[in-house]
């Protein structure tokens, strides 16, 4: 009775006092757990009941092998697989093969998983269902819908399960048109309306493929429509920069009595940064105040710090920022980015240190908003000392815009030589750093460098017009005429 109820320490405390444990009690302990969401705890149960002498029976299993599923246990899983058969269960129970199904789609034992189901002399809806959930987990689009017509050619008729699996294929594509064809078979067989997820998953599908018309057609249809429903809507709107459409979304939402969530004001509040709609998001923010919302969830604050900063109401950002109870890293980039982007770049290397003495670790994106205020403040010397304590102190390996950033301080500033180390030191070759410090060496008429950074850049892109143009110019200003001319002779586009 308590495990059922999910008080499963009440229920293990309980099954400690029992002189006799049968397979029953111990079965109840184990689906308990599983059904708790603590896949560990019930493989532990598990193996405490087979050093007990009992032999587990069909319910066990299929419990287990939940387990299994739950923390992708896939030695575990073989383990009992073996089990099974030994027992010769799986050719009469039917709940069991899917069971086991499942786990092996679960692990992303996918051969396994589809060898099992062959060899089932019984095969059912969830059967398939389970195959083609972990074909399109792990995106093998392909296989998922040979699987759903193998399904079909046994006369099977799909369910809810098996269309939010393809939808979700669908979504993943990018690609609307088999999208639509799987909308064609929800609606021939009347399941449009008559399940939330499968709505929803619907009207996701055609949000990731950009077909922002047709979800909204299908949402229209829809006899019941739930905030996840209209949440979706609104964050395609927002990634579409569709702010307007969004915000009539969340008008029509509010007007059929639906209560918004986190999610969904964190969404509208996007929506409100592409539109530059600060009034439309200070109310936002005196509803989520209202209800209290930003003491519980980070993520809704950091949106709404990102709000003010996108429409340049930096103090009202500050003011958010403050009032949080709990700041994380990403609170403090959105920050020093809409300082950044509103010059102020003391105030975001100000923040950065602030962020360092809450204790937070900065990350990748931190350091490039430190690099870029550093360059628009010319200060050459702590933006290097930066660029190492994220190698050396935080263990941050440097991507392309912070290589970018640090080798174009150096140029601007005339540091070519300090550029030149730097350059040796880049693990990937890209013509865009290339290019900002072959810029940098005709600005200071450093043919000697110049010629050394044209000759490494072209070996990434033998093609790129701009080094090209840049070494030409270099030697023009330099008065080489003649290695200009020849600079132009090699490559057809200054020609021409």
């Amino acid at each position: 009775m308590y495990a059922k109820c999910g008080d499963v320490a009440k229920a293990e405390k309980l099954f400690g006092m029992y002189r006799s444990r049968d397979v029953f009690t111990w079965t109840a302990l184990i689906a308990g757990y599983a059904h708790q969401g603590q896949g560990q705890q019930s493989l532990h149960h598990y193996e405490h009941m087979r050093r007990e002498g009992l032999t587990p029976d069909e319910v066990t299993f299929n419990c287990v092998l939940k387990a299994c599923a739950m923390i992708a246990a896939i030695d575990k899983g073989v383990q009992i697989h073996d089990d099974i058969s030994k027992h010769g269960f799986l050719q009469k129970n039917v709940m069991l093969g899917n069971s086991l199904v499942n786990m092996y789609a679960k692990c992303g034992a996918l051969t396994r998983a589809e060898k099992v189901l062959e060899e089932l002399p019984i095969r059912n809806v969830i059967t398939w269902s389970a195959l083609i959930a972990g074909y399109a987990e792990h995106q093998k689009g392909e296989q998922a819908f040979e699987c759903f017509q193998k399904m079909q050619r046994e006369g099977l008729v799909p369910d809810a399960v098996t269309f939010i699996s393809l939808l979700k294929v669908c979504g993943s594509s990018g690609f609307a048109g088999n999208g639509e064809l799987i909308h064609e078979e929800i609606s021939k067989h009347g399941l449009l309306g008559s399940d939330s997820a499968l709505d929803n998953a619907l009207i996701d599908m055609y949000v990731k493929c950009g077909a922002l018309d047709k979800a909204r057609e299908v949402l229209d249809e829809l006899p019941n429509r739930d905030v996840i429903s209209w949440c979706t809507l609104i964050a395609g709107y927002g990634q579409k920069r569709e702010g307007e459409k969004a915000l009539q979304c969340f008008t029509q939402l509010l007007r059929e009595g639906i209560h918004p969530n986190s999610v969904t004001y964190t969404c509208i509040l996007k929506a409100c940064c592409g539109l530059g709609a600060a009034t439309e998001g200070e109310k936002l923010h005196d509803v989520i105040s209202k209800q209290g919302l930003l003491s519980t969830d980070i993520f809704l604050g950091n949106a709404l710090i990102n709000m003010y900063a996108k429409c340049g109401f930096l103090v009202k950002a500050a003011q958010v920022m403050a009032e949080l109870p709990n700041r994380d890293v990403i609170s403090w980039n959105t920050m020093m980015t809409g300082y950044i982007q509103k010059g102020e770049c003391e105030q975001a290397l100000a923040s950065y240190e602030k962020l360092h003495d809450e204790g937070l670790s900065p990350d990748a994106t931190t350091f490039l908003c430190v690099l870029t205020a550093c360059s628009r403040l010319g200060l050459v010397d702590v933006a290097y000392k930066y660029f190492e304590t994220m190698i050396k102190v935080y263990g941050i390996m440097p991507c392309l815009q912070h290589y970018t950033c640090i080798v174009d301080l150096f140029g601007r500033a005339g540091q070519l030589q300090k550029a030149v180390e730097l350059m040796r030191r880049l693990p990937f070759s890209d013509t865009v750093v290339w290019s900002a410090l072959l810029g940098a060496c005709q600005k200071w008429g450093d043919v000697s460098i110049g010629r050394w950074v044209f000759d490494h850049g072209i070996q990434s892109n033998k093609k790129d017009a701009a080094l090209y143009i840049s070494r030409e110019n270099t030697y023009s200003d330099a008065g080489l005429l003649h290695d200009a001319d020849c600079i132009e002779f090699m490559c057809p586009e200054i020609k021409a």
